[in-house]
């Protein structure tokens, strides 16, 4: 055995043994955790308190428009909704969608619900939208009305019938009254108008043809056999065209197509004309 194995071991010192075997202080994660979650639920709540109040202002903004462009009652209650966040919007400039809806709006003898859909719409250059589109929904009542202005039309008679309109009138040969009930197709013309085209008859309630009714009466069936019209670019601004025309349930629902230059051009906004016949 050699001396080196020999010698004893000399015990470290204390203050070694205690700087080696202390472990390192680790700081809890939980208080920057906590901050980092209250300081963003603050910036999510600014966020949302300053999109809120930006919203209630477009929106007003849209609605005294709206009232005011279509002279409309100042206590007339219009829906506006802005399609996603706003702030984001009014920065960019330009809008995804807005949707606008009232009802019993009134223009002229058209009265009806109106919702109107736009698209893209730009507001640095002057207000002008992608595309637009707006529907109007008249129940009975208001056709009725719409189609009194309409000479020889027997509006009192009107009904609605899904697909069809309907009315009554009554022919008299040689001192008789006969009783023709006719349900009638509503559309479009190229024009704009609001066609009710005849699809079936009856003769005193029996389902007759347009053939047999014209031998029957002559040149009488003319008065129920014809197409009615009334134009409606009257009643809307010049950039709004009516291209559709059809019976849902117990209203009818015309389509119409806006120009999406319609809030910032001045001639669309004003009332179309009639061709005259």
């Amino acid at each position: 055995m050699s001396a080196g194995d020999t010698q004893p071991t000399t015990p470290l010192p204390d203050w070694m043994l205690t700087e080696s075997a202390a472990e390192p202080r680790r700081r809890s994660p939980w208080p920057w955790i906590v901050a980092a979650v209250v300081v963003v639920a603050l910036a999510v709540g600014a966020w949302f308190l300053g999109e809120w109040i930006a919203r209630g202002i477009v929106e007003k903004t849209i609605r005294d428009q709206v009232v005011t462009q279509l002279a409309l009652p100042s206590d007339q209650v219009v829906q506006v909704d802005i399609d996603g966040a706003v702030i984001p919007q009014l920065i960019g400039g330009r809008f995804d969608e807005i949707a606008i809806a009232s009802d019993d709006v009134a223009f002229g003898s058209l009265v009806g619900d109106i919702a109107v859909s736009a698209q893209g719409i730009g507001f640095r250059d002057g207000v002008e939208a992608d595309a637009a589109s707006a529907t109007v929904t008249l129940d009975e009542a208001e056709l009725r009305g719409l189609m009194a202005t309409v000479e020889g039309f027997p509006a009192e008679s009107l009904g609605l019938d899904e697909p069809d309109v309907t009315m009554s009138i009554e022919l008299t040969i040689f001192g008789a009254t006969f009783p023709i009930g006719v349900s009638l197709t509503p559309s479009a013309s190229e024009e704009g108008s609001l066609v009710l085209t005849p699809a079936s008859l009856q003769l005193a309630g029996a389902d007759v043809t347009s053939d047999e009714l014209k031998r029957q009466f002559g040149i009488l069936s003319n008065a129920v056999l014809r197409d009615w019209s009334v134009c409606i670019a009257q009643y809307i601004p010049a950039g709004i065209t009516l291209t559709s025309a059809t019976v849902e349930g117990d209203a009818l629902v015309a389509g119409l197509d806006i120009d999406g230059r319609i809030a910032s051009d001045p001639a669309l906004q004003q009332n179309g004309t009639c061709a005259s016949t």
